[in-house]
């Protein structure tokens, strides 16, 4: 993309600076109230349940009771990750339940929430209508096990597929499968009752049945597929789960139930719009903008090295970018969590990082200082992994001030220790929760 101006002074002034803009302008346009009014139903001429799940839950949550009628009944809950519920806007009356939960280990709270959400909707009638709010996170936040599946084997389970470098379809569908209330199955507890879901996407594809697992959605995936993908990433499971999925017990709703023809699903938010609104925003600066693309996956080190082959080859003038330029991409990344190994005598280094952090850390080490090129990836809901941290910073002289105090990226590359390498640059990028979640951020800078 061309640039509609000179190239603003602050670019080549302060780099870090002008990379954050473009990570906050990227999650703006992903914040939930704005991007509501469009997709909001009308009042039923039963009464409105509102139900949802997802580290935007809270703000989707507020956005609704914002914006619906004041004059309309509306009640019902949603659970989001602990402390992502933002602060009700001032004049907004309370009218919904705000829950929550752990992510990404499922736990009691979240099984608690799933529960309730689950009897709320008892006793619907085909006048009423079902507003659901989901966002990515929701899969861990809305659990409720199979039957015959224990929470303790459940989260045993999760955390393994988090370790094991398997994408978040393979994930999503595993979850699907050893759950109550995911792959449709909320959908059809709702019956007779009009469904709407409104969804944030933070998936590859904007699949609506990935989005948190997609409760409200017919799942096209099976017992099979969920059973051949815990094989294939040798996941530990019980005799009592091998045979429920072999024998298609747990099996999801499908495409096709007629309960689904009173169904629609809206997405409000999405990677695709989050990255062209960096792009726009880089524009307007005089920089040129290109966008690889929303639905990168693979290991997040080896994402890192193909941006950095990108960006030296367009610092060389080699192209395929002209510089200066912004490369600009999203998705979802993986990180395989391996055990360190340490030099004799020392002790390993145990994994501090998420996907955004991983990335960084190969970008760094693939660029080896290159010249002009500063890069920022973190995750949009504001926390890259179990940290608290939403991403890190890669700068030219990354390497150097890294060797100056006795770090070696590779010990903590093999240590899968993103936040401990770049913490002590003081290279971490912290915005707390954002209320909102469009996944994986990434932008390169090439001056």
């Amino acid at each position: 993309m061309k640039p509609t101006s000179p190239l603003h002074p602050d670019i080549q002034s302060n780099p870090r600076n002008f990379l954050r803009q473009l990570f906050d302008a990227a999650v703006k346009r992903a914040l939930p109230l704005p991007n509501t009014p469009e997709f909001l139903p009308k009042p039923p001429k039963g009464r409105t349940l509102v139900l949802g799940a997802g580290k935007a839950a809270g703000a989707m949550a507020h956005a609704v009771e914002a914006l619906w009628p004041p004059d309309a009944a509306l009640s019902g809950m949603v659970v989001t990750r602990y402390g992502h519920t933002p602060v009700r806007p001032a004049g907004v009356p309370e009218r919904l339940k705000v829950v929550e939960a752990s992510h990404p280990v499922p736990d009691a709270a979240g099984l608690a929430a799933a529960e309730q959400i689950l009897a709320l909707t008892q006793g619907l009638t085909k006048d009423d209508l079902v507003l659901c709010l989901i966002s990515g996170g929701g899969s861990a936040l809305l659990t409720l096990p199979a039957d015959g599946l224990d929470l303790a084997e459940k989260q045993a389970i999760n955390q393994a597929l988090l370790k094991s470098g398997a994408n978040i379809g393979e994930m999503n569908c595993v979850r699907k499968h050893l759950s109550r209330i995911k792959g449709g199955r909320l959908a059809e507890a709702c019956a007779p009752a009009r469904v709407v879901t409104l969804a944030i996407s933070d998936v590859p594809g904007d699949d609506p049945s990935v989005i948190a697992s997609g409760p409200t959605v017919p799942d096209a995936t099976t017992c099979a597929h969920a059973l051949d993908i815990l094989q294939r990433y040798q996941i530990a499971i019980s005799p009592a789960v091998m045979n429920a999925l072999s024998s298609a017990k747990w099996e999801s709703s499908k495409p096709g139930d007629s309960f689904f023809d009173q169904t629609s699903v809206h997405l409000i938010a999405t990677p695709q719009q989050s990255l062209l609104a960096a792009a726009a925003l880089a524009e307007s600066k005089g920089l040129r903008a290109y966008v690889l693309s929303d639905e990168i996956e693979g290991e997040s080190r080896e994402v890192g090295k193909v941006h950095a082959a990108l960006a030296r080859a367009s610092a060389r003038g080699q192209g395929p970018f002209v510089k200066p330029c912004v490369i600009l991409s999203g998705g979802e990344t993986t990180v395989t969590v391996r055990a360190a190994q340490a030099k004799p005598g020392a002790k390993a280094l145990e994994g501090r990082g998420g996907r955004a952090g991983e990335f960084c850390m190969g970008l760094a080490q693939a660029l080896q200082g290159q010249a002009g090129v500063w890069a920022l990836a973190a995750d949009t809901d504001g926390i890259d992994g179990i940290e608290d941290n939403a991403g890190a910073i890669v700068t030219p002289d990354t390497l150097v001030r890294g060797a100056m105090m006795g770090l070696v990226l590779g010990d903590h590359l093999a240590g899968n220790d993103a936040y401990g390498y770049f913490q002590n640059l003081n290279d971490l990028v912290f915005s707390g929760p954002t209320h909102t979640n469009v996944n994986d951020f990434r932008a390169v800078l090439v001056l």
